[in-house]
């Protein structure tokens, strides 16, 4: 299952997250267009960042998060899934109708990333980009059988493999910031789940602490690089959820700020004020 960071710590107490430093790398500028929508330059940038990195897996990787974020951005499955009153994120709203090009497309660039991954890690088995690639493929293809596909057990399979492997990568790693991700969606998307659903999911091995999903989540929140204006999009979700509206407010606002092509951000703030 495709799964799915600064100063919240300050923007509990209500002042506003600050601003990453300006991005210096392709990497870095190809991920803001992502979340700008501006799929198109993102995909670009992917592309001749592989061209010129042919040995970097997070090229390929980068290139399939943006196939992922373009059909999110779409099917409107940020907000079916996330910006409802419902206490599920796995909620079937509606039936969704998948570019089948697009998918094509996404798993040849995973495929190409998990390639050079596996490739590296078989010469270096702890080399920290390879196997923060191996972390990002799980949670994209969890997100892409979860909210895609809806299929949520493929995608719990994804999720639970991604945080065994962030955890392997954070034991060696602890400032790979990105990687909290991984564990910080598992634990708080599960806990949402009802008591007796809980129960069979950690009987099966998964964890639905939902203080330790939110911890992790503040983590990547402050402190990540690619995925951080993704951990803050979930900690308004669950800010929204908790009736904190303020916090809400001030990460959309701070999302709105970073990137203002992005529609989603902007709707659901207006929907606050």
């Amino acid at each position: 299952m495709l799964v799915f960071t600064a100063a919240f710590a300050l923007m509990l107490g209500g002042a506003e997250p600050q601003t990453p430093a300006t991005p210096q790398t392709p990497l870095d500028q190809g991920f803001r267009m992502m979340y700008n929508l501006d799929f198109a330059q993102a995909h670009r940038i992917f592309r001749d960042y592989e061209k010129n990195h042919p040995g970097d897996p997070m090229g390929p990787m980068g290139d399939a998060a943006a196939y992922l974020y373009a059909e999110f951005d779409r099917l409107q499955v940020l907000q079916s899934e996330f910006f409802t009153d419902d206490d599920s994120f796995f909620k079937r709203q509606r039936s969704l109708n998948p570019d089948p090009n697009v998918k094509k497309e996404f798993e040849n660039a995973l495929g190409r990333g998990q390639s050079l991954a596996s490739g590296i890690l078989a010469k270096s088995p702890y080399d920290e980009n390879a196997l923060f690639a191996k972390v990002l493929s799980s949670g994209l293809r969890a997100d892409f059988l979860a909210f895609i596909e809806k299929r949520n057990l493929a995608a719990l399979a994804e999720v639970k493999q991604g945080r065994a492997e962030a955890e392997q990568l954070l034991t060696r790693y602890p400032q790979c910031y990105d990687a909290y991700l991984a564990v910080g969606v598992e634990n708080y998307m599960l806990s949402l789940k009802p008591a007796p659903i809980r129960w069979v999911l950690r009987l099966s091995g998964a964890q639905t602490d939902k203080q330790a999903g939110i911890e992790r989540l503040k983590i990547t929140a402050e402190k990540g690089r690619y995925l951080l204006p993704y951990a803050r999009l979930l900690l308004a979700v669950a800010a929204l959820r908790d009736k904190d509206t303020p916090t809400a407010r001030n990460t959309l606002k701070w999302l709105v700020s970073e990137f203002p092509g992005n529609r989603l951000y902007r709707q659901e703030l207006l929907k606050l004020r």
